[in-house]
């Protein structure tokens, strides 16, 4: 039996009180960090092949059904905004991007259907795929990875079980056992967490290789809303020792990103 379909440590969770409920389920959670240091060196692989692959004018695909699609999705939809990259973290979701609200929980079934998906993203052996299921059986993901691997695309997964068929298939498995759930089966609690910040962790050390991070701030992030000009401005002047708020925002709105702000205020000054 996959460990993540083992029966839950908790018995009789509908005769806990509400707190035996949130400390029981923050109790499992608690375990999270140790399994994500675990698959550390795994992780740290695919970081390097993708941040050259991207380098390069690659692409990464995420691709899963259920709570692991819509991690992937949420992660690739935060890049943008984020670093100001677009296209090249794609999120796919079996049932398309309406899953995403609502369950299309037999869309997972069909194991054509994944690799159907990235045609109209045209991937070319450049990309990458990194297959998510928190089984490591989802027919899917499985059928992806395997029509992308033929296709000369580099194949990676996200995993909460060990030994699983998926892991088997790809180039670089990062395998994350997290154990069984609170509430047995449902993969959205202790699997879903870890993913969420393998994922994070994973497009982060990307993006931060790849140069969009400097020091310990976003540099190309998009402005966006007030918020984000406003901690852009405050970038602007950490970055040249200026005190001037208004000029800084007006350089950075002038420019579009921290980046082109403070390369114009090297050559110009205010």
């Amino acid at each position: 039996m996959k460990t993540t379909e083992q029966a839950s440590r908790y018995a009789d969770l509908d005769k806990m009180s509400v707190r035996q409920l949130l400390e029981g389920m923050q109790a499992e959670d608690r375990t999270i960090p140790d399994v994500v240091a675990g698959v550390i060196p795994r992780l740290e692989e695919l970081v390097e092949a993708v941040t050259v692959r991207v380098r390069g004018g690659g692409r990464v695909f995420y691709l899963g059904a259920g709570t692991s699609g819509r991690m992937g999705v949420v992660d690739a939809s935060e890049i943008p905004p984020t670093y100001g990259v677009r296209d090249c973290f794609i999120g796919l979701i079996a049932g398309g991007d309406g899953a995403i609200r609502q369950a299309v929980e037999g869309a997972e079934d069909d194991a054509q259907q994944g690799w159907r998906d990235m045609l109209p993203h045209a991937p070319v052996a450049g990309d990458t795929l990194v297959g998510i299921a928190a089984s490591g059986t989802t027919p899917y993901v499985l059928g992806a990875v395997r029509a992308a691997r033929q296709h000369g695309l580099l194949t990676a997964c996200i995993t909460c079980n060990a030994g699983t068929p998926l892991a088997a298939a790809v180039d670089i498995p990062v395998e994350a056992v997290v154990g069984p759930e609170f509430v047995t089966g449902s993969t959205r609690m202790k699997a879903g967490t870890c993913t969420k910040q393998l994922l994070t962790m994973f497009s982060t050390a990307v993006m931060i290789r790849l140069g969009h991070v400097r020091g310990s701030r976003m540099v190309d992030m998009q402005l966006t809303n007030d918020k984000l000009v406003d901690r852009g401005t405050r970038m602007v002047l950490a970055e040249t020792g200026g005190d001037d708020y208004a000029a800084a925002r007006s350089l950075l709105l002038r420019c579009g990103s921290v980046r082109a702000a403070v390369a114009e205020w090297r050559k110009t000054g205010w």
